[in-house]
């Protein structure tokens, strides 16, 4: 369950990452090698694989002051956060994307499969018993910085955690910013990554008067403009990509969106513009597209209107498409 491990932090590199994964290990002590190395020491867990079952486990730890996650995946086994292993009272989401697994704490016990969740505490014993090969995503808080935002922590405990629950699609997608360097760049931007993630873990918790408050202001917006940014990038391409596409593919209300772009100072229409102008801009810059017209590279981004482009285009850089490409090429 402790598979996010907090590291000592600096200032200059306030995250900390590391690999974890078996296939490092061979020979017929393979097993014991792992448990001695990253199982004991890092993960604080005993792991022993099910019977007859080659043992598979690859995650990646990332970890920045305050908030930790771990991701990957992990063969069937029986993992045990021993009482000699307890190290801090930290809470963790256990978020299992594909798979299935019986966990155990506190003397209650909780099943869980593939889009459920579940909370632990790494100051009490317990057991995880992976029942199917399965892709798991840890997520680690603080207590006391969880606590000054929700209540109930240990009510929640070996609870299921809905699958529908929007906090819980929203902290699965804006967990993704873990593993974006741009993100995590400085200590300001990994303060923020934590603030928000600690927000949105207290949705799922049920946040007190003043958490909700907090939310309101902080994690949900974020989580939220993410989460449409992140579609935006993924239909692009799509002519047809418009706010109602959007808001329906993300179960939001058009308003809300509207309301996220006016809070960043612009609109939909302006973001998704600059994104596809961006996106030409690019391309005419790569050796690889020397040869392509400009009007399939205009098409390829989404744009049905040629001379619309080009107007948008010398309007946001200055210059034409051809411009840019020919400054691209010169030595």
């Amino acid at each position: 369950m402790n598979d996010a491990p907090h590291h000592s932090t600096s200032r200059s590199d306030p995250v900390q990452t590391m690999r974890l994964d078996s296939a490092q290990f061979s020979g017929p002590d393979r097993v014991e090698a792992f448990r001695e190395t990253y199982g004991r020491a890092v993960m604080q867990m005993e792991i022993d694989p099910q019977p007859g079952v080659p043992f598979e486990l690859d995650f990646t730890v990332r970890a920045v002051p305050g908030f930790g996650m771990a991701w990957g995946r992990l063969s069937p086994t029986r993992n045990r956060h021993t009482a000699a292993m307890i190290a801090d009272d930290d809470v963790v989401l256990v978020h299992v994307p594909h798979g299935h697994g019986t966990l155990h704490q506190d003397g209650r016990e909780v099943s869980i499969q593939s889009g459920e969740a579940t909370w632990v505490s790494n100051g009490l014993a317990g057991e995880f018993r992976g029942d199917a090969p399965s892709r798991l995503c840890n997520l680690r808080f603080s207590r006391a910085r969880l606590a000054l935002l929700a209540g109930g922590i240990d009510d929640a405990l070996i609870r299921k955690v809905d699958s529908r629950h929007p906090a819980l699609r929203l902290l699965a997608g804006y967990a993704g910013v873990m593993d974006d360097a741009q993100a995590l760049a400085t200590p300001q931007l990994c303060e923020a990554v934590t603030q928000h993630m600690h927000e949105l873990a207290a949705l799922l918790l049920g946040a007190t008067r003043e958490g909700a408050e907090a939310v309101r202001g902080g994690g949900l917006r974020a989580a939220r403009l993410r989460a449409v940014r992140t579609d935006i990038a993924a239909h692009l391409t799509d002519p047809q990509l418009s706010i109602g596409a959007v808001a329906a593919r993300l179960r939001l209300p058009a308003r809300s969106i509207r309301a996220l772009f006016q809070g960043e100072n612009t609109t939909f229409a302006h973001y998704v513009l600059h994104q596809r102008l961006a996106r030409v801009h690019g391309r005419l810059a790569r050796p690889q597209d020397a040869g392509a017209p400009v009007s399939a590279l205009a098409y390829e981004a989404g744009f049905g209107d040629l001379s619309y482009f080009n107007h948008a285009f010398r309007r946001r850089y200055g210059a034409t498409p051809s411009d840019v490409r020919a400054a691209a090429v010169r030595p």
